[in-house]
């Protein structure tokens, strides 16, 4: 099963593809590397999921904005790529949580996104190296941002 295929059969649906804020590019290709700024929880109506983890929600809030996370990266890619079939897998994942001092739980949170990744690519190319650490705070109070390194069909 292709990764397009595997997307549909999910029944899942991609938020528009973000666009940057500040100066910067939202995907950068170099040869069959694709690194992807980091991303935050965008829904379909365009607007994001906020929240301190630990503090204004909880674990499982903090996991599906990281699976959210997860559908804005899929749509830069496939807005980039034209097809999520050219990536080849997941490399790295760097993700970010807006944490309480006394949450300890990131690894669980960008679970969110991993879990995403190994449903859509497959257990082998859905699953790369990650870290996951906590931030005094996000832009406009997003609770996850996640940035990537993907390895695509040139």
């Amino acid at each position: 099963m292709t990764h397009e295929e595997r997307f549909a059969s999910l029944n899942l649906t991609l938020p528009p593809p973000p666009k940057p804020v500040a100066v910067y590019r939202s995907t950068v290709i170099v040869g069959d590397l694709a690194y992807l700024s980091g991303h935050g929880p965008l829904l379909p109506d365009g607007t994001l999921m906020t929240g301190r983890v630990g503090d204004e929600v909880d674990l499982e809030h903090g996991a599906a904005q990281a699976r959210q996370v997860g559908l804005a990266m899929l749509a830069t890619l496939r807005a980039q790529l034209g097809s999520l079939d050219r990536v080849r897998r997941v490399v790295k994942l760097l993700g970010m949580v807006n944490a309480a001092p006394d949450f300890l739980e990131h690894p669980k949170v960008i679970n969110g996104c991993s879990e995403l990744f190994a449903e859509v690519l497959g257990a082998e190319a859905g699953v790369g190296a990650r870290s996951a650490v906590g931030m005094g705070s996000l832009p406009g109070n997003i609770g996850v941002e996640i940035e990537g390194i993907f390895e695509i069909e040139p």
